[in-house]
């Protein structure tokens, strides 16, 4: 393999944490590896919500960490839920003083939108639904003006380079699959590439970002920490497009209702905050009415009525493009894999398991989300983690300008499995979903192990295969329902096993080798 050799910081990804990771690490220089133009494909850019903060006086960092611990069902870190909305209001202000123009009213305050399983409205916004299209245009704008940020687009990364227990360089190759890979070899490395959404067949997340970043740091040999806890966004608008878009939660903390095809609101019996309830009870609640047939829908017409179509556009634009009018009809809606609590074990300061190795963003596993992640809380982990990691990283470099790395590409190179990835995400959609048991994880198991063999050493594909094995495995080994964790065979939480999980692939894929041998 080509080697390249560059004092640049390599940071894998392009979204809010890769980039402001960047911003924080200057004058020091930094190489950021994109699969796609800045600003496309990256899942913080669909970020519709905004970032959970406490800006209101009635509010403090307190009520908000004690809200991420009670929705985090029992496995939160309660000193990083702390620690992070402790910060959480100077990021606010960071990211207003590089433009982004956050809802403000008529007495320049922050306009503040209620989610669910917060005590009160906290969620700072942008014009009702663009939140993370906004700031990542603010962000792309002022990467732009850093000189000291080299943005490479159209490349992906595939692999680590380890030696002994320490990473020493980033394997990339042409996104679209067209090359062989070239080793970047630069002063650190920061993953910053996004969750595991992807890997389901029902999903929010964008189309690239199906868990190879956790899966290459697993391959490694990083440690990956609540692997189990995928969460389900309750409201994806169920028009039959992949990825499905977003019905921000945003809406129900407006008053939207969500009833059934018979026009009952199905969660007024099973939770006291009913449509505001944690996201696990509202994405099972959901999940049961679709599989009872009972075709679930949001309902914003007393609420907004008309108001929608100023106040939450992207929501509005996708409810056209699948023949429904909001304003006139009720939004059908599915739970759909939307955001990975698990991810890399990271440090108070970003650091993984391996030296030379820090992660950020949905990547990581922070503790911060426990079992089940606070509506918002995604967005200000990044940002939190970028610059701490980045902080972390600087203290053993210099700030010496480093030429730009020019990249030649060898022709060569596997084309997507495309067959492949579609049949691993119904694995996981149909095995490893909303709600689980033994017998189709085990299944999931076996039938992971039956593609991977088929990849003929596809990277990319076995960094997918990665990461659904961790996830089937930790999900078969937590033997309760937790948080975002369901299984029917297992439905109470045991109090003994309120605590992270924590696995190596080694690990993960032993326990698949015992399952695949013990065929049932």
């Amino acid at each position: 393999m080509p080697v390249v050799e560059t004092g640049r910081v390599v940071i894998v990804g392009a979204g809010l944490g890769a980039l402001y990771a960047a911003l924080n690490l200057a004058p020091r220089a930094v190489l950021l590896i994109s699969p796609e133009p800045l600003g496309q494909g990256a899942s913080s850019a669909w970020a519709q919500g905004g970032i959970a903060a406490a800006m209101a006086a009635t509010d403090s960092p307190e009520a908000h960490a004690a809200d991420t611990v009670r929705a985090g069902a029992g496995t939160v870190d309660a000193a990083v839920a702390t620690s992070v909305t402790a910060e959480a209001r100077a990021h606010i202000l960071d990211l207003t003083a590089i433009g982004t123009p956050f809802d403000r009213d008529a007495q320049g305050g922050y306009v503040l939108s209620r989610e669910a399983a917060h005590g009160l409205a906290r969620v700072v916004r942008v014009r009702g639904d663009q939140a993370g299209r906004e700031i990542m245009a603010a962000l792309i704008a002022e990467v732009a003006r850093t000189p000291s940020v080299q943005v490479l687009e159209g490349v992906m990364a595939v692999g680590l380079k380890v030696q002994g227990e320490c990473v020493t360089g980033v394997a990339v190759a042409a996104a679209d699959g067209a090359s062989d890979p070239v080793l970047l070899q630069g002063a650190a490395v920061l993953l910053a590439g996004g969750g595991s959404g992807g890997l389901y067949a029902l999903t929010t997340n964008p189309p690239r970002i199906r868990g190879q970043v956790i899966g290459m740091a697993a391959r490694a040999g990083a440690v990956i920490a609540d692997a189990e806890f995928v969460q389900f966004h309750p409201t994806a608008i169920d028009i039959g497009e992949d990825p499905a878009p977003l019905a921000t939660e945003a809406l129900r903390g407006e008053g939207a209702a969500l009833i059934n095809r018979d026009g009952r609101r199905f969660m007024l019996a099973l939770h006291p905050d009913a449509e505001l309830a944690p996201r696990d009870i509202v994405a099972r609640a959901i999940f049961a009415e679709t599989q009872a047939g009972r075709r679930p829908m949001l309902d914003t017409r007393a609420a907004l009525g008309a108001a929608i179509v100023d106040r939450f556009p992207a929501v509005v634009e996708a409810c056209h493009r699948g023949g429904i009018d909001p304003v006139t009809k009720a939004i059908p809606v599915a739970a759909a894999a939307h955001y990975h609590m698990g991810g890399i074990a990271v440090s108070k300061e970003g650091r993984s398991s391996l030296a030379g190795l820090w992660a950020c963003g949905e990547a990581s596993a922070t503790g911060l989300h426990g079992a089940n992640r606070l509506a918002s809380n995604g967005l200000l982990e990044a940002l939190v983690y970028g610059r701490r990691a980045a902080r972390d990283i600087a203290r053993g470099l210099n700030d010496a300008p480093q030429p730009k790395v020019v990249l030649a590409l060898p022709q060569g190179g596997q084309q997507p499995a495309v067959d492949l990835i579609a049949e691993l995400r119904r694995v996981m959609t149909d095995h490893v979903g909303v709600v689980r048991d033994a017998h189709g994880l085990k299944t999931a198991l076996r039938r992971i192990a039956a593609l991977e063999a088929q990849a003929l050493g596809d990277a990319n594909f076995l960094n997918m295969t990665a990461t659904a094995t961790l996830i089937a495995a930790a999900a078969l080994l937590r033997q309760e329902s937790r948080g975002a964790h369901c299984r029917r065979d297992f439905p109470a939480a045991k109090p003994e096993l309120a605590q992270r999980s924590r696995l190596t692939l080694a690990e993960a894929l032993a326990l698949r080798q015992t399952v695949t041998e013990t065929q049932e």
